[in-house]
């Protein structure tokens, strides 16, 4: 283990701000970033973002805000992101509550054509007008401006006459926005799945994949991934066969990244009452998994993040000792040095840690930091530098 030597990046950000993405599509990358603000006596939700481009933060757009009867659903594990997709557009989504019930709320979605200056009016894109909860969500470019997008869909809590449903269960939903407005039908990818775990999607060349915390009706609850297929989503095919066995969502979803035909997933499992970290690798674009690597240290949070920087090499970032570590692993199964990259915290307050490799191949890390806001880190030195 050893410490990563790493520098602090300007974040024109509010004080207590909260939960950044850091997210990518070609050469376009943005952080995005939840922030709090004080009006007229109430507490208003922004949601803003700023283009990352060779070490430098550019200035910050707001995306929108709370208030003016709009109620977001402010949320540790389930947050708003800024997504490019593609020529020269940005998507972005947040969460807004459609009642008082805890869990009444749904996602809202606004494109900007013009780098975040402006935004059109928010879309819902689930139809089912429940007062479920739907949320959770990834979006990603499908090539001219178009944007795929999934997310966790609780309309099977209810029946078709608004009862409670006998055997509610989340649900895993899919559909396209394009650039001129097209919009194609909601298809569901997988009728059961764990209720609250994030879901995260790559572009491969054979096309989209998606991976998420599937759930079986034994209450096992590993990592699965659908593929697009032509023209079709393939139904969710488990990762690996961990047989976590657990009665309640632990929050705790995986993170993928490909390269070509070359994709790797890394998660977190408690299978067996051992907490663990790992990665595994395909090099058919999804369709065949290779045997895990374990990652962590012995006693992982988790909370995850990988990105590939190169086929068949991955780095992977996760929670443990109320530190945040990154590590390099291949495809052989050759997992590198774990390095320290900055003190975190377990609280659900310190959310979920962002990577990304910027065109300079240094790592680029983002952070809540509880009680203060967020932190940007970028490595001194390239990946390709790190000696094991």
């Amino acid at each position: 283990m050893t410490e990563l030597a790493l520098e602090e990046l300007a974040v024109e950000a509010a004080p207590g701000a909260r939960f950044p993405s850091l997210e990518r599509h070609g050469g376009a990358v943005v952080l995005s970033w939840l922030e709090p603000h004080m009006v007229d006596g109430e507490e208003v939700w922004a949601l803003k973002g700023a283009p990352y481009e060779d070490g430098t933060l550019g200035k910050a757009f707001e995306v929108t805000r709370s208030g003016g009867g709009a109620t977001f659903f402010v949320n540790w594990a389930d947050f708003p992101v800024v997504w490019p997709v593609g020529a020269g557009r940005l998507a972005a989504h947040w969460l807004q509550r459609g009642g008082p019930a805890t869990y009444d709320y749904g996602v809202r979605v606004s494109f900007s054509e013009d780098g975040g200056h402006s935004w059109s009016e928010p879309w819902t894109p689930h139809e089912d007008g429940t007062p479920s909860e739907h949320g959770f969500v990834s979006v990603f470019g499908l090539g001219h401006g178009e944007a795929g997008m999934v997310w966790l869909d609780g309309r099977r809590f209810f029946e078709a006459d608004g009862s409670r449903a006998a055997s509610p269960r989340m649900t895993l939903r899919y559909r396209t926005a394009g650039p001129d407005g097209t919009k194609t039908a909601e298809v569901e990818l997988d009728d059961r799945i764990c209720d609250c775990c994030q879901t995260d999607a790559a572009m491969t060349s054979a096309g989209p994949v998606v991976v998420y915390r599937d759930r079986t009706e034994e209450e096992v609850r590993d990592i699965s991934v659908g593929r697009f297929v032509e023209g079709k989503w393939t139904g969710g095919v488990p990762v690996h066969d961990d047989g976590w066995t657990i009665p309640g969502c632990p929050v705790n979803g995986p993170s993928v990244a490909a390269l070509g035909d070359a994709v790797v997933v890394a998660w977190f499992t408690g299978a067996g009452n051992t907490p663990r970290v790992r990665a595994a690798f395909s090099d058919d674009a999804g369709a065949t998994f290779g045997a895990p690597v374990t990652i962590d240290l012995g006693n992982p949070v988790g909370r995850v993040a990988t990105v590939m920087p190169e086929p068949g090499t991955a780095l992977v970032t996760w929670l443990e000792a109320e530190q945040l570590f990154v590590r390099a692993v291949t495809a052989d199964g050759n997992p590198g040095v774990a390095r320290e990259v900055a003190t975190s915290s377990n609280a659900r307050a310190s959310g979920f840690p962002a990577m990304l490799v910027d065109s300079a191949d240094r790592v680029v890390f983002a952070q809540t930091v509880v009680d203060h806001g967020i932190r940007v880190l970028r490595s001194q030195q390239p990946w390709t530098a790190w000696q094991d």
